[in-house]
Order: C-alpha cells, then structure tokens, then sequence
C-alpha cells in the first residue's frame, strides 16, 4: 500500500508556523507587561515627558518635619516640566493611601494656570491663591495643605497627583475631594506623581 505523499508538507508547514507562534506570543507578553508604578499616563498627543518634582524631599524618601504635623506644617515647593500643549489649567491632588481609616487627603488645588511650572514651599492656607488657583477642603476639614500626621507606627506613603487638563474647572473654593474629582474626569489629558513618605 503506498504511503501517504502529504506527510513533508505539513512538517513543513508546522516548521514554517514555529516562529510566527514565538512572535505573537512574545507581543501578548509586552503588552501584557506591568507599566512602571510611577509612569506618567496620557492622551493621544499628550507630551511623553510630563514631570512633577519636589526639592524638598527625593522621590520615595521620607518628608521633613517641617512639612508635616509635627513641624511648620509647611506645603513643600513643587515643580514640573514639559506640561502637553493643550493644557488650560493644572491640579494637584495630595494624599495617604495608607492612613487607617482608608485614603486621607491633604491638599486639593485647581485652576492651577498652565504656564506655571512650580508652586512655592508654604502655599497661603486662603481659598484663592495669587495666581488664581483654587483650594479645597482636605480630610483635616481645612482649607489647603495639612501635611503628614500619621498615627506612630510603620512608614505612611504620600503621594502629590498632578494632573494637566483641557480646561479651567468651574469649581468653587471649598469643593470637596470628590467633586474635584468628579471636575477632572472629562477634561485630563496627563497626570504624573512624587512621593514621599513620613512616620511617627
């Protein structure tokens, strides 16, 4: 009985797939893969080098004294580069996603003018700052920065959130976290982060 003439071809044909097998599934891991923790997210056409820094404290090291509860209580100076073109105004939401209670917020600030590229140390604790920039009531229930004030115990994370937005925010002084938040939504284009942390 003859054997099958079929046999070579589809050797070579699986041969000929091995490679194209390897290659998506290595495309599946790239995409796959975990982006950086403190990677900078966009919208299309948004600048790729979006940056927010403090030179009062090194990214992931501790905060002063002078900056928390147990200090001047001082809002630390912050600066950021290369804002996406189409900005119209930025926000900055300051945090501690470790406080026992759930995430404790410490500063709310919009309308922040989108040519600005730093706020300096010791931001009035007013509605309205010189610049035009509003303030919101933080979860010590007070206008502007209440810095780190963790209860004793391991190392809380605080995280400054800048975000840069299409628009200015039709928002009154005083708004809450959750209106502030509520505002963003449909107008950012990019928002990047620095952290610091404190304990006590």
């Amino acid at each position: 009985m003859p054997k099958p003439r079929h046999t070579p071809l589809v050797l070579i044909v699986a041969v000929l797939l091995v490679p194209f097998i390897a290659l998506r599934m290595c495309s599946r891991s790239r995409i796959a893969a975990p982006r950086p923790a403190n990677r900078t997210t966009y919208k299309e056409g948004a600048a790729m080098s979006f940056t927010l820094v403090s030179p009062a404290f090194p990214n992931g090291e501790p905060i002063a004294a002078r900056y928390t509860c147990d200090g001047a209580d001082l809002s630390p100076a912050l600066a950021w580069s290369e804002v996406p073109a189409a900005s119209q105004s930025l926000a900055l939401i300051a945090d501690d996603p470790d406080a026992p209670a759930g995430t404790w917020t410490h500063w709310l600030l919009w309308n922040i003018p989108a040519r600005a590229t730093l706020l300096a140390e010791n931001a009035p604790k007013i509605d309205v700052l010189d610049n035009g920039a509003r303030q919101g009531i933080n979860d010590f229930q007070r206008i502007g920065y209440g810095g780190p004030c963790p209860p004793p115990g391991k190392p809380h994370r605080y995280f400054f959130r800048l975000f840069a937005l299409d628009a200015r925010l039709d928002l009154k002084p005083g708004a809450t976290r959750a209106q502030l938040e509520l505002a963003i939504q449909p107008h950012l284009l990019a928002e990047t982060h620095w952290m610091g942390t404190y304990k006590r």
